[in-house]
């Protein structure tokens, strides 16, 4: 008889891809997957192979205002008694939450109603909200270690590595390619949701300073949230820059593993799928972060010898003109760094967590 999981994640790539490689994982193992999250993941959904899709209310705290918090505290009720719902309908064995402000009811219900349970932390260090979800779970899976965890939560911790979807493992199979002297240099260029601006304003700029040869030698690929796309286009076309943007690549492993350099934020899962495929990249953390995960996410790159992380405060389009240009000129550079960040992956990463998804669920399955 197969038995039924319930993923929760929120409704960004971020957290949605790790989720969607373990459902793939488990119906192979012949589970019916069953998704809950928020309306976002419309823009991911299509892929995503579950049964159902659940939209389940919620609401991050933005600020202290009153009613802002009220309205919070209303839709995470309305969440958490949505989740409950689901959760008695389905009765799944586990419930594995992936992260993301749309997590929080799914797992809360599943702790009032003893539903086994994991946490999935992708970050080196663990958010505010997973920490109080974490002490009601029977087990957290980790893709890194993480960070000034208190005894209590690090007794329940896996480190299993943090799943890529199918598209990822089938393109790893492609070695790096080192750029040649002179040849064509493939740039590409992603910050999702909350750096895609930041990248729009630097990078062509940056282009502009390098010397004409240089420019020459470029093909960028680069995300551009829909309203900077066509000026981010225009100044390319202007500088005679061989370059293709658009808001979302739905082919992003393949565009990596196309790539000579990458330069992106280090969220989680950029990290896992730039090891995985084993390509060099600058990354630039997420700044203003109270918990700095994205810093301790490239720091496990940087000390591979991977990866360059800067600063956003130390990244200015001079400062990139000269990165840019150096490794234009240091293919054997850039080949080591690609060696080096497939020396940290984990692409048993996604059998691990499901190992861990069966044991939790045989584990109650034992129990009086």
């Amino acid at each position: 008889m197969s038995k039924t999981v319930l993923l929760t994640a929120g409704g960004t790539g971020g957290h949605l891809f790790p989720a969607q490689a373990l459902a793939g994982e488990l119906g192979r193992r012949g589970w019916i997957v069953e998704l809950a999250t928020d309306e976002r993941a419309d823009k991911y959904g299509t892929a995503f192979p579950a049964r159902n899709v659940h939209i389940i209310s919620s609401e991050t705290i933005r600020g202290r205002n009153p009613v802002s918090i009220a309205k919070t505290l209303y839709s995470l009720l309305r969440g958490t008694l949505q989740a409950r719902s689901v959760i008695k309908s389905l009765k799944p064995a586990v419930v594995v939450g992936f992260g993301g402000y749309p997590t929080f009811p799914p797992m809360y219900a599943a702790r009032l109603t003893g539903t086994p349970s994991i946490l999935h932390e992708a970050n080196g260090i663990m958010g505010r909200a997973n920490k109080m979800l974490a002490k009601g779970v029977n087990a957290i899976a980790t893709s890194i270690p993480v960070n000034n965890l208190p005894a209590e939560l690090s007794a329940k911790v896996v480190e299993t590595g943090n799943p890529v979807r199918d598209a990822v493992v089938e393109a790893a199979g492609q070695p790096y390619s080192a750029p040649l002297e002179g040849g064509a240099f493939a740039l590409l260029v992603f910050g999702g949701s909350q750096g895609a601006r930041f990248f729009s304003d630097l990078v062509p700029p940056a282009v502009e300073r390098l010397p004409g040869e240089m420019r020459n030698r470029l093909k960028v690929v680069q995300q551009c949230r829909p309203e900077d796309m066509d000026r981010v286009q225009k100044i390319y076309e202007g500088l005679g820059v061989d370059a293709e943007c658009a808001p979302f690549f739905k082919d992003m492993p393949q565009r990596i593993a196309a790539s000579h350099l990458v330069l992106c934020r280090s969220g989680a899962s950029s990290v896992s799928e730039l090891s995985i495929l084993g390509r060099p990249s600058i990354l630039v953390p997420l700044p203003g972060a109270i918990d700095q995960d994205q810093a301790a996410n490239a720091k496990v790159l940087e000390t591979a010898g991977g990866a360059w992380p800067i600063r956003q405060s130390e990244l200015n389009p001079g400062r990139l003109a000269e990165e840019l240009a150096r490794f234009m000129n240091a293919p054997d550079q850039l080949a080591v760094a690609a060696e080096n960040a497939r020396g940290v992956a984990k692409p048993d990463a996604v059998k691990r967590l499901a190992d861990l998804v069966e044991k939790v669920a045989a584990q109650q399955g034992e129990r009086p």
